[in-house]
């Protein structure tokens, strides 16, 4: 659906400063890794969770502390880990000998900004106690309901060289996530520039907030105000839809390799996530860029290839760049 009233130069302005103000912050802390750090403000202005794969030593986890105390919110991280449980998440309670009564005691999941490292090494039990506060912004404990803080942001990570002792994400789970980014290495500059900041102890120097909360949901309000044409949206469904009959609109050689496609769910985080990167542009209207620029992420982890793509070496990057250029742009 389209936004109801549209932004005004006010807004757009006050929302750039709020962003420039968080990105003085995460990079005083992290070299490079531009891509990620738009896909977090992504997640941060829409209220969507965020899906990273990398090999370890790539700067998630500084990214991740880096973006949370730049709004003035709290951060957890998680190991995840084959014995890890659903109550190591989420909270339990626990027995108070000196009131004489059970207390609960609240999980990390609690927390403006939860990494969940190496999700895929937890188990599926441990999993899914993720999907109701992912879903739902709540988790249960003792049959009583504690909403989690808000704005809210879910960064897992997963390791794509070591599989050993790891569980795949379900679809379903999979789906709630809405970017799945790719992370590469640093440039030689940007290494070095790592290197030298570590020399000089900058790293060990405390975080400071460069704006509140309350200008977090604000930025929050403005992302969810940018305007989004009929025909852009329209662009949007036709897109996930085409994923789903790939066999109308791909060549055979290429349609042969998709299993399933993308839900509505792919529709819905398309359309905030465009909002959200046309007010990072400095706009207050989306264009069809914004989703050609966010396809890769909002879609590969939605469109599920055959066992056949992978014994061919297909990347699904491939798969979702057809089905793109087989859409009409408006």
């Amino acid at each position: 659906m389209t936004a109801a009233a549209r932004i005004t130069t006010d807004q757009v302005s006050r929302a750039r400063d709020l962003v420039k103000a968080v990105d003085r912050g995460f990079e005083s802390k992290v070299v490079g890794q531009r891509r990620l750090r738009e896909s977090l403000l992504i997640g941060l202005l829409t209220g969507g969770h965020v899906l990273l794969e990398s090999v370890p030593g790539l700067a998630k986890t500084t990214a991740a502390h880096a973006l949370a105390t730049a709004i003035g919110g709290s951060f957890k991280r998680i190991q995840c880990t084959p014995d890890l449980l659903p109550s190591d998440i989420v909270g339990t309670q626990i027995y108070d000998a000196s009131q004489g009564a059970f207390v609960t005691q609240l999980g990390p999941v609690h927390a403006n900004f939860v990494l969940l490292d190496e999700i895929n090494r937890s188990s599926a039990k441990t999993q899914s106690a993720m999907l109701e506060a992912m879903q739902e912004r709540q988790t249960s404990i003792g049959g009583k309901v504690y909403k989690v803080p808000e704005p809210f942001l879910v960064l897992a990570t997963q390791n794509p060289i070591e599989q050993e002792g790891t569980y795949q994400l379900p679809e379903a789970q999979l789906d709630r996530f809405m970017l799945k980014d790719l992370l590469d290495y640093p440039s030689p500059g940007e290494e070095a520039e790592v290197v030298r900041r570590i020399d000089s102890g900058i790293f060990e120097r405390p975080n400071q907030a460069m704006i509140d909360i309350a200008d977090a949901r604000e930025l929050q309000r403005i992302a969810g105000s940018v305007y989004l044409d009929k025909a852009v949206l329209d662009y949007i469904t036709f897109i996930v839809a085409a994923t789903r009959r790939a066999r109308d609109v791909l060549p055979p050689e290429l349609a042969r390799y998709v299993e399933i496609g993308a839900s509505p769910r792919a529709s819905i985080a398309f359309a905030k996530a465009a909002r959200a990167s046309a007010l990072l542009q400095g706009r207050d209207h989306v264009i069809p860029e914004d989703v050609r620029h966010l396809a890769h992420r909002v879609l590969r982890h939605r469109v599920l290839l055959t066992y056949e793509a992978t014994a061919d070496d297909v990347r699904v990057e491939t798969i979702i760049d057809a089905v793109v250029r087989s859409v009409r742009t408006p």
